[in-house]
């Protein structure tokens, strides 16, 4: 491993029950009118969360439950649990396949973490989303189809990226994850133009890579 290089995350397993339960949908909020749902765990939690809001762009499908796991996925309750999991519900058995289907591409293509040193001891997340789906623009209190850049890195590195990115572009924090999360990361929801968020995600990276490079420089130099 090498600095910057691409970390993809893993699926795990996943689930399609085609006819809920009338009791377990109502248990988990299924929406009226879906009666399909869809199960999925992955190995990190940040790229599950992204793969999810692109599902609701590609099909008629609601993400009504995803959850970070304690510890992370080192430290999972079984070999197939990884760092989270996320249900994905709709009308039918099609709608929730091609909503598992879009989940699982994006996380195998586009949600792609890197190594900020050499052994791999430092991930980051600079993620541009040009057009958020229904679940981030929820979570971030934006409309859907809004930019977002999705910013998640180890606590101090995050929280000094995080300022950077937002003096650095025309953005507004929307949402920030405090550390320690369950998983014991930090980061930020950003939102501005496709171009503004872009420009955030670039100036993120370069803060985490000069903390991993530098990791106690502080002083102000008076003279």
């Amino acid at each position: 491993m090498a600095k910057l290089d691409q970390i993809i995350a893993n699926v795990l397993a996943v689930r399609l029950i085609s006819s809920v339960d009338a009791g377990l949908a109502a248990q988990v909020n299924m929406p009226q009118g879906h009666r399909s749902l869809g199960l999925l765990t992955c190995d990190i939690d940040d790229a599950c969360y992204v793969a999810i809001d692109e599902a609701t762009k590609m099909a008629d499908v609601e993400v009504i439950y995803a959850k970070s796991f304690y510890a992370g996925s080192a430290h999972a309750s079984g070999k197939l649990s990884g760092e989270i999991i996320a249900m994905l519900s709709g009308p039918t058995p099609g709608e929730v396949e091609a909503g598992l289907n879009a989940a699982i591409h994006y996380i195998k293509n586009d949600a792609i973490w890197y190594s900020a040193n050499e052994d791999n001891t430092i991930t980051f997340f600079p993620h541009l989303i040009s057009r958020t789906g229904t679940y981030l623009s929820k979570v971030a209190g934006i409309n859907p189809g809004d930019s977002l850049a999705y910013l998640i890195a180890p606590p101090l590195e995050a929280n000094y990226a995080l300022d950077l990115a937002l003096k650095r572009a025309n953005v507004e924090i929307k949402a920030w994850f405090a550390p320690p999360s369950e998983t014991n990361y930090s980061g930020g929801l950003l939102t501005g133009t496709q171009a503004a968020c872009k420009a955030a995600c670039d100036a993120f990276q370069e803060a985490v890579l000069e903390v991993a490079d530098y990791p106690i420089r502080y002083k102000l130099h008076v003279k």
